[in-house]
């Protein structure tokens, strides 16, 4: 409906042109916006300002013409021109109808557009090394990465999640160590502890679990050995922990990339050597160098040192070649608050790479952890800090993910671990999952099933309200405020994914359930002396709880059916 409005604004202008009413060397496009008053309109444009200078005339005389030339379009019930020269647009109620109709029997295809026109982008998120637990801030970067790019595949991109696992260099040398001292320990064995090495209580876990299924036998062993021997078994339990926790809030990804895949295919060396032909690579002071002040890095990065050894600079460098070779016109990568130093370079290696702008980082925020109001520091369990897993385990998957969502990425979250499992207005993520249970609780007892809580809507709501259903008594103002906040969804998506954004879904998900909420308040669903109207009403509430489900999805939030 929104394009279908610029249109005939874009025509309106046009034709003005053709009469001779104005001048102008091209019609620009028009673009349209929801009024803050509903009392303006459902849309308003500024394009008569826009184009006044060109065509040398007040902004309200072209916006007058505009008006003008719109009449007649079944769509729309007026046009008004307003202020300096606006021009707001009111939709026909047979139109807003549509739009309803549209909702429901799209289902969750509703929204959906080819804003991406099927590009190959990549969403490389989470990324966690594999030498412990995940941390809260990880969950919500799980959240973001992957409700992004649902939204993203809802809006025609072609979308791949990627996990990078850290697996090579000295972090998983210490993590070995780390894991063979505390099995020495509980072997009753002395064993050295160095100052930066692990010291967490799943590293004792983990040897423990060595410790059970091997007895004493890495005890006497050479030192490298065992450590070699607990790397890699560590590291394979805490990477199968890792998946376990991410499917546990309904977060997969297609790929696995390993690190060490690059250093045994000879990848980071193939990566120096194309930015060194492009002329971006330089050796001083022994040291292999990347010129990334040309690109406006404040200054250049080292990318194998003197000894010999690669940077992590330099496998992060390969790696984006390896996900340009592989087809993604996108890249978009989601980092720590504490990655922030880390984008400029980044950049400027994908741009000597011979992408520029391919690569896009998104900056999530810390997560503050609260419990009824007082700060949360530290696990019950362990006295350290709380990790990604404890927080699923208390809240849920889908309490979880939509506190984590709520937040703009640029903002810190606040998780208020007790308001997050309350049931009541208080709790988001309740209040609008309530709103599609109280949806499906009406439909059950408008089909005389209100006995039956286990029954599924979906199995019996298109024989309750037929697709054919006539709308045409819906006009009560509480009825057509639900409706055009139904008809927001579309453009709410496209916002969120151009703009990378999940978190505006939680805020229309949230603004849904209120209006609905509201309508259910004011408007009689099921009235037996007016069965019409009933029936209509019955759409309109079902098309509400398919958009409510569509929405929950995209946040990968479920959409109960009982409560």
């Amino acid at each position: 409906m929104r394009e279908h409005i610029a249109h005939l604004v874009a025509e309106a202008l046009a034709s003005a042109v053709a009469d001779g009413v104005l001048t102008l060397p091209e019609v620009p496009p028009v673009e349209l916006e929801r009024p803050r008053e509903a009392s303006h309109g459902d849309y308003a444009t500024n394009v008569a300002m826009q184009v006044a200078k060109s065509a040398k005339l007040p902004p309200r005389t072209i916006a007058e013409a505009i008006a003008e030339r719109m009449g007649g379009d079944p769509d729309i019930a007026a046009v008004e021109v307003a202020g300096p020269g606006f021009v707001n647009i009111r939709l026909s109620a047979e139109a807003l109808r549509t739009i309803v109709r549209e909702a429901r029997e799209q289902g969750s295809a509703y929204g959906a557009s080819d804003l991406g026109r099927g590009e190959k982008l990549q969403v490389e998120f989470v990324s966690a090394n594999p030498t412990g637990p995940m941390h809260v801030g990880h969950g919500r970067w799980a959240a973001l990465g992957d409700s992004l790019a649902r939204v993203l595949a809802h809006s025609g991109w072609d979308v791949r999640r990627e996990f990078y696992i850290n697996d090579a260099g000295v972090q998983m040398d210490i993590f070995a160590k780390s894991v063979a001292a505390r099995y020495l320990e509980l072997a009753g064995r002395e064993a050295e502890f160095g100052e930066n090495w692990y010291r967490g209580a799943y590293a004792v876990e983990i040897a423990q679990e060595i410790r059970d299924d091997d007895g004493e036998r890495w005890v006497d062993v050479p030192a490298a050995e065992r450590e070699l021997a607990f790397r890699e078994r560590a590291y394979k339990q805490v990477l199968d922990h890792m998946r376990h926790v991410l499917e546990g809030m309904g977060v997969t990804f297609d790929v696995w990339f390993s690190e060490r895949t690059l250093h045994a295919k000879g990848e980071i060396e193939a990566a120096i050597a194309k930015l060194r032909d492009a002329g971006y690579v330089f050796e001083a002071e022994g040291a292999v160098w990347f010129r990334s002040t040309d690109f406006g890095d404040d200054k250049d990065r080292v990318m194998r040192k003197a000894d010999g050894e690669y940077t992590y600079f330099a496998a992060d460098v390969a790696y984006h070649w390896d996900k340009l070779q592989r087809g993604f016109g996108r890249i978009i990568d989601i980092w720590g608050a504490d990655h922030h130093g880390y984008v400029k370079r980044m950049e400027a290696a994908v741009a000597a790479l011979g992408h520029p702008g391919a690569l896009e980082v998104v900056i999530g925020q810390l997560v503050n952890l609260y419990r009824g109001g007082e700060l949360v520091r530290m696990s019950k369990r362990t006295g350290e800090m709380v990790t990604f897993e404890e927080l699923l385990d208390e809240v849920g998957a889908d309490a979880a993910r939509y506190w984590f969502l709520r937040r703009s990425t640029d903002q810190p979250v606040d998780f208020d671990i007790v308001l997050a499992k309350e049931q009541s207005a208080e709790n988001p993520v309740y209040y609008v999952q309530y709103a599609h249970a109280r949806i499906c609780s009406i439909l059950r007892k408008a089909a005389g099933l209100e006995t039956d809580a286990a029954a599924d809507v979906r199995a019996f709501v298109r024989e309750l309200v037929p697709e054919a259903t006539d709308l045409a008594p819906l006009g009560e103002a509480a009825e057509l405020t639900l409706v055009r906040k139904i008809a927001e969804f579309p453009e709410i998506v496209e916002v969120a994914a151009r703009r990378r954004e999940p978190h505006r879904l939680t805020h229309y998900a949230e603004d849904l359930a209120a209006t609905f909420h509201q309508f259910y308040t004011l408007c009689r669903v099921v009235d037996p002396a007016e069965p019409a109207l009933t029936s209509a009403r019955l759409y309109l509430v079902d098309a509400t709880r398919v958009l409510l489900e569509t929405a929950l999805g995209l946040l990968g939030v479920s959409a109960p059916q009982r409560m």
